[in-house]
């Protein structure tokens, strides 16, 4: 998927062929807030104004501007992978769910440094 990222914030990016137009949508929020362009320049200014237009709203309406996560979340692993990770989180001492969030948080952080 191709996407744009503006304060914080990303957003989908697709093209209609049969409109002649590029679109999208920002992605991870309670909504759903479309923007659109004829030209890459057009969609990236559609975007960081649908972005801005929406934290206004939900500055005006004192709505929390970001999607509720629940921090739960089932991975299928192949029987393979799953041994080979209990066998690194026994290495560290820990359990399988605390080595992966700390490898997952590892990641993410030096992702978005």
């Amino acid at each position: 998927m191709n996407t744009l990222t503006y304060k914080g914030y990303m957003g989908s990016v697709a093209f209609s062929e049969k409109d002649n137009v590029f679109f999208g949508k920002i992605e991870g929020i309670d909504g759903l807030v479309n923007f659109e362009g004829a030209s890459v320049d057009e969609l990236t200014n559609a975007f960081h104004e649908a972005v801005d237009d929406y934290l206004l709203y939900c500055e005006e309406e004192g709505i929390k501007p970001s999607k509720s996560y629940s921090g739960v979340l089932h991975l299928r692993l192949t029987p393979d992978i799953h041994r080979q990770l209990t066998m690194l989180a026994k290495r560290e001492g820990m359990s399988v769910n605390s080595y992966i969030r700390n490898e997952l948080t590892h990641k993410v952080d030096k992702a978005f440094a």
